[in-house]
């Protein structure tokens, strides 16, 4: 077999290898239980994505544990992205309007969109500068209060010791009236968050949290934790959304919500803290 497929290489140009795999694939795994809404392809399942960490399952962690149909053969696409596009698509006008927008740690497919979209500011950061525009941490938001109509940093909180402070630069920077989207994974089974500063080891870090470098896990009150850096925050429940008739057509998380933080308009008021004033609504 190592011999043939050596040959098969040698005879047939890279480019139509890569052409004849995409087909076979759409092929195998063609059918119409389920359609992805990036690369169009109608479905009959999908891949396996996620960690099996035993404390995710028992904390019932929502984006972050093991889904046996989760990321799209044909573009690679996973869940919580087709979640995202579909939120930005029919239940906001990022799409349909000029503005500011700050993406951190972007999603390969929703980046993509914004970056063909001349209408749109489109500002890419991470910590890890590789892939990004520009290096940023959070917790220390290198722009002016008030600069961004729309913020998107969804998975990163969960990475970061002082989220109370990173929420509260993202609220900064964020103009009254615009909005974020904020996801983390999220226990369904704890009643409050769970943190621990003093472990500190990767592998303590993977056992307590279900990676190595997160920092907590979640739990239903991380609305109240966004609320108090000044959002207001609505959740948003995908299944009664976008399960047309029950039927999960686009194969999301059905126990995923969407964190939908906005920054109430009003009077401003800037409180110095530090050198820095941060703008709180009226």
């Amino acid at each position: 077999m190592p011999l043939f497929k050596k040959f098969i290489k040698l005879l047939i140009p890279e480019k139509i290898q890569a052409f004849l795999k995409k087909t076979v694939i759409r092929i195998y795994y063609f059918g119409h239980q389920y359609k992805c809404p990036f690369c169009k392809s109608y479905l009959r399942k999908l891949l396996p994505a996620g960690l099996k960490f035993p404390v995710l399952r028992q904390k019932e962690v929502v984006g972050g544990g093991y889904r046996s149909n989760a990321r799209c053969p044909i573009c690679g696409s996973f869940d919580r992205e087709r979640l995202l596009y579909l939120f930005l698509l029919h239940k906001t006008d990022v799409f349909n309007k000029r503005l500011k927008l700050l993406h951190v740690a972007p999603e390969t497919k929703i980046a993509c969109l914004f970056s063909d979209n001349q209408g749109i500011e489109y500002i890419t950061a991470d910590l890890n500068p590789q892939g990004v525009m520009m290096k940023m941490d959070i917790t220390k938001i290198q722009f002016a209060d008030n600069s961004f109509d729309f913020i998107i940093c969804n998975h990163v909180l969960e990475h970061v010791v002082d989220d109370q402070k990173a929420m509260s630069e993202l609220y900064r920077v964020l103009k009254p009236g615009g909005g974020a989207i904020l996801q983390v994974p999220i226990s369904l089974s704890l009643k409050s968050t769970y943190e621990d500063f003093s472990i500190t080891k990767a592998q303590d870090r993977q056992d307590a949290f279900g990676q190595a470098d997160h920092v907590r896990i979640y739990a239903r009150d991380y609305k109240n934790r966004l609320e108090r850096s000044g959002f207001k925050v609505d959740i948003f429940q995908s299944k009664e959304a976008f399960f047309n008739n029950h039927k999960n057509r686009f194969c999301l998380n059905e126990k995923e919500d969407v964190y939908f933080a906005s920054k109430p308009k009003g009077k401003t008021v800037h409180v110095p803290e530090g050198e820095r004033c941060y703008l709180l609504a009226g």
